[in-house]
């Protein structure tokens, strides 16, 4: 096997805030490593987000020596051993090793070790189980490093009992083949995945949907909700579509291939428990115009002020990738540009206007505001503020 790299040298490794950190729960006894994805993320290349850090020190020292050299301390999951310390701003989640006692497929009861293979063998993915020191040496017991060289994501141990651990493991299965793998995944994680995948109905539908809108927008996100199609897993989140080349034409947005993978859109909100503005905009989607380059400019910019920019933008976005226009279309994209060229306008009037006009409050003033509104419209946005109460005082 290729033998493991040095990160003695790495920019990120080498940030005095980690350091500082990792010097300070070392020269109160603990041993401490950088822990998953920031250890995997260096090694593939891609970009550090958050790095957190793994110690046989108990949380409670960990709270005392970092709250002693001036570091923020925040018991955010103290119950499970963690702890986050903010040096300069940064947040460093610290963990002491663990080890699972108890598991119900949601959460773990869990024990302290001082053995890191240990806390290693309870992780979900080799490829989340490398640790790295301060110095930069790589620890790897699962063989993580040979998996990344192979892009294969593949279940710590015994692929059932991971899962049997926590059964969101099973979305995370496809959620990192879908933006690491390459080729098939890995056959045994797969068939122990498609075996146990009622689990699914023991997980909260806010966990659920974290892990959805991250496969949906993945590299590899089509590949592998066919996967998961053809595993079984899919139905067993929403009732879907099979309209692989259209979420494969949409851009990078959860929502919008959300939306065209479900067959009941509108489920989406209870199911995934959406935001309310999320779940706008799939009521939108679903009550929106046809756009179409072939509209007449006046027609666009009077579609766009009652649409919003959101809900132009994901119906133009729908309507490309439904048809078959190049993503390099000109006409598609000044379509989909408009809001940047044309903001939208605000009517020049408002009520206050009409109640110096003469015009009482209630519901004959909402109708005189409209009426002057669809005028000013149909007039392409022309009309200035003093056209407008002209055309009032005509009017009343």
């Amino acid at each position: 096997m290729k033998p493991l790299p040095s990160f003695r040298k790495a920019v990120w490794l080498n940030e005095p805030r980690l350091q500082q950190v990792m010097a300070v729960i070392t020269r109160g006894g603990g041993e401490v490593r950088v822990a998953g994805g920031a250890v995997r993320n260096a090694l593939l290349g891609v970009p550090i987000a958050d790095v957190d850090l793994a110690t046989t020190m108990l949380p409670t020292d960990v709270m005392r020596v970092c709250k002693a050299a001036g570091f923020g301390v925040h018991p955010t999951g103290f119950d499970h051993g963690t702890v986050t310390v903010v040096n300069g701003g940064i947040p460093f989640e610290v963990t002491t090793l663990r080890r699972d006692v108890e598991t119900d497929g949601r959460r773990a009861m869990v024990a302290y070790t001082s053995e890191w293979a240990e806390d290693a063998m309870r992780r979900d993915f080799t490829m989340n189980a490398m640790y790295c020191d301060a110095a930069g040496k790589i620890y790897d017991f699962t063989n993580g490093y040979g998996d990344l060289l192979r892009n294969r994501v593949r279940f710590v141990g015994d692929a059932k009992m991971r899962i049997k651990e926590d059964y969101l493991r099973i979305l995370r299965f496809f959620r990192f083949h879908a933006r690491f793998g390459k080729g098939g995944p890995d056959k045994i994680g797969l068939a122990a995945c498609a075996k146990l995948k009622s689990g699914l109905k023991k997980i909260s539908a806010e966990r659920i949907r974290q892990e959805m809108f991250k496969i949906v927008v993945a590299p590899r996100a089509v590949p592998t909700l066919k996967i998961m199609a053809a595993s079984g897993v899919l139905r067993k989140i929403i009732p879907y579509t099979d309209d692989w080349r259209l979420i494969g034409r949409l851009p990078d947005d959860a929502v919008l291939r959300l939306y065209c993978l479900a067959k009941k859109p509108d489920d989406l909100k209870q199911d995934l428990r959406l935001s309310n503005a999320e779940a706008q905009r799939i009521d939108d989607l679903g009550t929106g115009p046809d756009l179409s380059p072939k509209l007449k400019m006046s027609e666009q910019r009077t579609m766009l002020y009652h649409l919003g920019g959101q809900a132009w933008t994901d119906s133009v976005e729908l309507g490309w990738a439904s048809g078959r226009a190049s993503k390099r279309d000109k006409k598609w994209r000044a379509l989909l540009d408009l809001p940047k060229h044309w903001p939208i306008p605000k009517l020049p009037i408002n009520g206050q206007d009409l109640l110096e006009a003469g015009i009482a409050s209630g519901p004959y003033m909402g109708e005189v505001l409209r009426s002057l509104e669809d005028w000013w419209v149909a007039s392409d946005f022309v009309p200035t503020r003093e056209e407008l109460l002209e055309r009032l005082k005509h009017d009343a």
